[in-house]
């Protein structure tokens, strides 16, 4: 005689596991179910301590300018070019540890080595070596209330060197200056400090006077 009542507990606790499987099974999918939208994390970059706006005056005896520097870039003057001597003494840095950049002074007298048309299309010509990366470059011609006339160049994009500029007298002399970080160049990361020291050199522009 076959126990019916064992094979239905037996068949009644089967069906049990296999409903709460399927039930447990229902759940997952519907929780892991449905578009899941993935938002990547913006790349993070050091917080930049930015200098205080200060500036002191610019008046050495090796040159024949002066203006107003900020006060957080340091004067050093540049005494070998490429391990020889420069042209001139009136070479020099202003080096900004704070912001790991340099802006790099060239001074030139004008003669008959050194035309004024020839270093303005040197000026150019250094400026475009960065155009292979360079989204593009503008240039500005300005004139400072004590004389001085020049070109200011912005170079957009992730270049070594995003601003340059020249400034003349048109007789005598021609001063060339130019933005270097020291670090990898990166449009992005770098556009915040590049905009606070344009702003110092504009400030050394406007402050430029011929001796």
């Amino acid at each position: 005689m076959l126990d019916f009542s064992n094979r239905a507990k037996t068949a009644r606790h089967k069906l049990s596991k296999q409903i709460f499987l399927l039930l447990v099974l229902v759940g997952l999918l519907f929780s892991c179910g449905g578009e899941r939208t993935f938002v990547p994390k913006p790349k993070g970059y050091p917080k930049v301590v930015y200098p205080e706006k200060k500036y002191d005056k610019f008046d050495t005896d090796y040159c024949y300018f002066r203006f107003e520097k900020p006060a957080y870039a340091i004067t050093v003057q540049d005494t070998l070019f490429f391990d020889e001597k420069p042209e001139d003494p009136c070479w020099f840095n202003l080096e900004i540890p704070s912001l790991n950049g340099t802006i790099h002074c060239s001074y030139k007298p004008l003669n008959e080595k050194n035309k004024l048309d020839k270093l303005i299309h040197d000026t150019y010509g250094l400026a475009n070596q960065h155009s292979v990366r360079a989204d593009y470059i503008n240039d500005y011609v300005v004139q400072t209330n004590s004389g001085a006339k020049g070109v200011i160049l912005e170079i957009e994009g992730s270049v070594a060197s995003p601003f340059q500029f020249f400034l003349t007298d048109s007789t005598d002399h021609f001063l060339r200056g130019a933005l270097y970080f020291n670090a990898r160049p990166n449009a992005d990361s770098l556009k915040p400090i590049v905009e606070f020291v344009k702003k110092d050199i504009v400030h050394i522009i406007n402050t430029f006077e011929w001796k």
